[in-house]
């Protein structure tokens, strides 16, 4: 059963306000994490602000990381011009640098900035310290993408729109030296006169000459929003649809994603196309009849909170905020489903234990539920003194179960650490109600990767208590 005692008592998937001590956010358009390992959760509004607060469920206070406001142009409701898009460099740690992606007018464009936080205020961004990256001209006010995020291989990928009106009227995403209607792939780490980054030597046209040097793939409409899965390293993408489908795609360098040729799998302007066989059509796609309408790609899920769904890619949708699931495997898809309804989706984000957040449009932040709450034949019993029991099976190879008691609502970490005390997996960092509870390590660390074969010490750590001990992993 998952690792999960018959006797346990399980709870149906839900949603729940994730910060209910908070109020509504305005448009948050992203939730992310630094990657610091401070366990702070950075929200980014459509406004211009970006917030952050402790990941906790109780806090109640948020501050101001940085307000780019006086810098994007926005409206209220559907525009889709603002800020659109945060990315924290892989060593933020070090380096204190992070990344938007927003809408400037005037002319109107795409800004790709990396700003650095103030030397000793990590809850404060230099606001002058902005270091434009690159700038895209936008036609029209919509379809102005928004994405960026790090791949595993520290690059940094863009989603863009394909210029915006409809039906890609200038054939953007199809024009291979125009980087409209497109992922692009960056190094930031390296610059190359005259632009302020690098090209990663495997992007297609890094060689050619062909096409723009910053081109991953090609055939977008507007993916909103993008992510990869940190365990089989597959990006994929929600790319919106003109008004008929909405559309899943695994992301891959060189592939054409269709449009305007195509829209999902169907025709839609092939004029000047090529064979259907140069064209790379989606996992999965929906019809956008009322309620849905624009498709808001999500995560494969990597948490805690909801065992049976790891490994499944999760997403929604802006209008009808029905969340959906799917699970690719080998080439192939399947379990796909509709598992609840919530308010409009505008984003999805991850914190630093892989635990999924949905960003609604109605200004709250939500995230599921815990499947069990407690162990033991009944509910209403709480537990007599706070325990730390030894993990099982120990020595283990490829997961084990620890298991916990809390007689109280305490604020629990459950953190596992190496022979030198540095931190290799959090498997807890929140409040819980009373109770028992189990919590399963597949022997991977935060970042995905698998540990190496040893001794390990798991630490249970509350308001009051703290208890560690010692397991053995083996290869």
């Amino acid at each position: 059963m998952g690792g999960i005692f018959t006797n346990s008592y399980a709870q149906p998937l839900a949603v729940q306000n994730a910060f209910p001590g908070m109020s509504n956010f305005t448009q948050p358009i992203f939730l992310t994490h630094a990657g610091d390992a401070t366990n702070r959760i950075f929200v980014a509004q459509k406004n211009g602000l970006i917030l952050v607060f402790p990941n906790d469920s109780t806090a109640t206070g948020r501050q101001t990381f940085l307000n780019i406001s006086n810098k994007i142009v926005t409206g209220s409701g559907g525009d889709e011009r603002g800020l659109l898009g945060l990315a924290f460099h892989p060593d933020y740690a070090n380096n204190g640098y992070f990344y938007v992606n927003y809408t400037a007018p005037s002319p109107l464009r795409t800004v790709i900035s990396r700003f650095s936080v103030m030397p000793g205020n990590p809850n404060k961004a230099d606001s002058l310290s902005e270091f434009i990256i690159m700038e895209i001209p936008q036609p029209f006010t919509n379809h102005n993408g928004g994405m960026i995020f790090f791949g595993l291989d520290n690059y940094l990928y863009i989603g863009t729109g394909d210029g915006g009106s409809s039906g890609d009227p200038g054939n953007r995403a199809q024009t291979i030296t125009n980087v409209l209607g497109k992922v692009l792939r960056i190094d930031i780490d390296t610059i190359v006169a005259p632009n302020n980054y690098g090209i990663p030597p495997t992007n297609i046209y890094a060689d050619t000459g062909a096409g723009a040097k910053e081109i991953f793939a090609i055939g977008m409409r507007n993916p909103w929003r993008m992510s990869q899965d940190h365990v089989t390293g597959h990006i994929y993408a929600g790319d919106v649809g003109q008004g008929s489908w909405e559309e899943i795609d695994i992301i891959e360098n060189g592939k054409n994603y269709g449009w305007r040729c195509y829209e999902g799998n169907n025709p839609y302007n092939t004029a000047g196309c090529g064979p259907q066989g140069n064209y790379t059509f989606p996992i999965s796609v929906y019809g956008s009849n009322s309620p849905d309408c624009s498709v808001t790609g999500g995560y494969v899920y990597r948490g805690t909170r909801r065992p049976e769904l790891v490994g499944r890619y999760l997403y929604s949708d802006y209008c009808s905020g029905r969340l959906r699931k799917l699970y690719y495997n080998n080439g192939t898809v399947t379990e796909e489903s509709i598992l609840l309804t919530l308010a409009d989706v505008l984003s999805f984000g991850e914190d630093q234990n892989k635990e999924l957040y949905m960003c609604g449009n109605d200004g709250v932040i939500y995230r599921f539920n815990m499947a069990v709450t407690g162990i033991g034949n009944d509910p209403n019993v709480i537990p007599a003194q706070f325990s730390l029991e030894q993990n099982y099976p120990n020595p283990f190879n490829p997961s084990t179960t620890i298991r916990y008691s809390l007689p109280s609502m305490s604020s629990v970490e459950l953190v596992i650490y190496n022979t030198l005390g540095k931190e290799i997996k959090s498997l807890v960092s929140t409040t819980q109600q009373p109770g028992s509870y189990e919590r399963q390590w597949d022997g991977r660390d935060n970042s995905g990767k698998i540990a190496a074969s040893g001794v390990y010490f798991y630490t249970l750590r509350t308001n009051s208590f703290t208890e560690t001990k010692r397991m053995l992993l083996v290869k």
